[in-house]
């Protein structure tokens, strides 16, 4: 295949409500009905993507990137403008999107194949493929909704690139994968591209759109603001971020069991959390160089074997920063008692820049998620990190350095 492989002209999107439900029936049938309001997400959005080519899209929360592919993929209809997209198109989109969560991975790979496209004959020749490059043992003929994020992930990601597609379209969807899936699923991605398959990308991640993509759309109100290089287009776009990120105030953090179970199986749970100072007491937000202590209190249901606490710090993006658990420092509780309480507290050095990141929790019986999932939650805290440190730094990381000239 040569050529162009995608084309967006003037592509705009609305979502409208109207005065009532028989307004907008009519408009089913091709009858003027104005609406009572009107939002538009889109606005005059075009470009196009050529054989071969990788390009990125790039703008703020709101800007109008998860609808743009949408529209592009078919499952969202633009109000004005059209798209026009050719060959075989591989989109991994809203994490889980096509999957059943109470069927298990192998079906539901079935399933998505078969929406792809793909005959019986075709899944069943690369199934042992999927299963092998998802690395989620047992998990692939268990119901999904057992499966962590990171292992949804996995699967999804091991389905939508069985067969080289012509077009591979990802929407943040890798930030929620483990580190070493996501170095696994960027040499696919590589291999793809080095074949001749276009790639359009939607990252936050400005290394990874430095490291894949051959140019990049900023999106800013819906409009496209600039379209070039990706260096160039990720310099305006941080221009336009610098002011939300250097306000001055910053959210408390909320305490308490939030957050989005995402799987388990349910025999422990975690039931409070939250960062503490020396004295026990709740605190809004850490400090860049700081001590600090995060509680979890955790009750258990059921009968278990063994119960292991782990626990991570992402990124806003969902770059796992840091993450470890009580089966590596062989704290492990064997056959807790039903109905208990345990207290975990988990004290670090805040070596975090300023900016907000959230708490991922896992209750399992093992190394890793892999294993018997009780409980997987994500976001099961957002905080934030003030920097009140004397000296100015740069990157994610505080790591306090001197230097000598000589």
């Amino acid at each position: 295949m040569n050529g162009t492989v995608l084309n967006v002209e003037g592509v705009g999107k609305a979502f409208r409500r109207y005065r009532s439900e028989l307004s907008r029936v009519l408009t089913w049938f091709g009858m003027h009905a104005a609406p009572k309001e009107e939002s538009w997400i889109l606005r005059d959005v075009g470009f196009c993507v050529e054989h071969g080519e990788a390009v990125a899209i790039v703008g703020r929360n709101g800007a109008g990137k998860s609808t743009l592919l949408k529209i592009v993929t078919g499952t969202m209809r633009p109000t004005t403008g059209r798209v026009a997209l050719s060959g075989r198109v591989a989109a991994i989109l809203e994490l889980g999107m096509g999957f059943d969560p109470e069927l298990d991975a192998r079906t539901n790979a079935y399933h998505v194949g078969g929406l792809m496209g793909y005959t019986r004959a075709q899944m069943d020749e690369v199934m042992p493929l999927i299963e092998g490059f998802a690395e989620v043992g047992s998990y692939f003929d268990k119901p999904m909704r057992l499966m962590s994020s990171g292992m949804q992930m996995r699967v999804a990601f091991s389905v939508a690139t069985a067969h080289r597609p012509d077009v591979l379209i990802v929407d943040e969807a890798l930030s929620v994968g483990d580190a070493y899936f996501q170095h696994k699923s960027m040499d696919r991605i590589r291999e793809f591209r080095h074949a001749g398959t276009s790639l359009i990308f939607v990252s936050h991640d400005p290394s990874a759109v430095l490291a894949l993509c051959d140019r990049a759309v900023l999106l800013d109100g819906g409009r496209v603001v600039m379209d070039g290089e990706p260096a160039a287009v990720l310099d305006l776009y941080n221009a336009l971020i610098s002011p939300e990120e250097a306000r001055p105030e910053l959210p408390s953090a909320p305490t308490g069991p939030a957050g989005i179970v995402r799987s388990g199986s349910g025999e422990a749970t975690v039931v409070a959390l939250g960062f503490v100072d020396e004295n026990g007491l709740p605190v809004d937000a850490l400090r860049t160089g700081e001590p600090a202590c995060l509680k979890v209190e955790v009750r258990v249901n059921r009968d278990v074997e063994v119960l292991v606490f782990g626990f991570a710090i992402r990124d806003r993006v969902g770059q796992t920063l840091y993450g470890t658990n009580t089966f590596y420092s062989e704290q492990a509780i064997e056959r807790p008692r039903v109905g208990a309480r345990y207290r975990f507290l988990v004290r670090f050095k805040t070596v975090l820049a300023a900016g907000s990141y959230s708490v991922t929790t896992a209750l399992v019986s093992g190394a890793n998620h892999t294993d018997a999932n009780y409980e997987w939650r994500d976001h099961a805290l957002v905080f934030e990190v003030i920097d009140l440190t004397p000296t100015r730094f740069h990157g994610p990381l505080y790591m306090p350095a001197t230097i000598e000239v000589a």
